[in-house]
């Protein structure tokens, strides 16, 4: 006994596009075109009428866009797996597609094989972008990753700030006045940064902070 094809909704505006990807649908035995929309209020519509197991769907269209369209489509039917099919690798596109629910991202330069193995994928529950917006994602995460965390991890917030005065070269009294608290707990402070730091005095704390990017 066969299994029930993958049934796949096609949201484009440009309807030769529309044409070409059902006539790939329609060449594979476990695909089926459920229907067709051309913008996203139609797109909405077809999903909560249809329940189609895939919807491959375009980012600008007349109307309601492709992004807010898959939020919608998500919040009533997350069981939908929605796939951007698009002109736009812009990061911007990217991630407000992914924060809309779409499981896929593809460029329309897609090749058949890859659009047809990213409806695949997605209908069996998982998560596929193709092969350059991959390697966005990994770039920008790599990015994040890449950024030096704060100096001095053993300070509290509050020291860190005297440190970065002290390393301006500002007297207790101008930080107390910088940070409107008291002397004597500059002076705490202080004291606090210097045990911490495992250095005897100001000029040591000072140089330490300023090699560290501070002051």
């Amino acid at each position: 006994m066969n299994p029930d094809p993958i049934r796949v909704l096609i949201v484009d505006d440009h309807a030769p596009f529309r044409a070409g990807l059902r006539a790939l649908l329609t060449s594979v035995p476990e695909m089926e075109v459920a229907g067709e929309a051309e913008n996203g209020e139609d797109a909405i519509r077809a999903a909560a009428a249809l329940q189609p197991d895939v919807i491959l769907i375009d980012i600008q269209m007349p109307g309601m866009n492709g992004i807010e369209a898959t939020r919608l489509i998500y919040g009533s039917s997350p069981h939908i797996g929605v796939i951007v099919l698009t002109m736009f690798e812009d990061d911007d596109s990217v991630f407000a597609a992914m924060r809309a629910g779409a499981r896929g991202y593809l460029l329309k330069g897609a090749d058949q094989a890859e659009i047809l193995r990213a409806i695949h994928s997605v209908a069996s529950g998982e998560a596929l972008f193709g092969p350059g917006i991959a390697r966005r994602l990994i770039n920008f995460f790599a990015q994040l990753n890449s950024k030096p965390p704060h100096p001095f991890p053993e300070l509290t917030e509050r020291e860190r700030e005297v440190l970065d005065l002290l390393a301006r070269g500002m007297s207790n009294a101008e930080i107390a006045g910088t940070l409107v608290i008291s002397q004597k707990t500059v002076r705490n402070h202080v004291s606090n940064i210097f045990n911490k730091l495992q250095v005897a005095d100001r000029s040591q704390a000072i140089i330490r902070a300023r090699d560290a990017g501070l002051g």
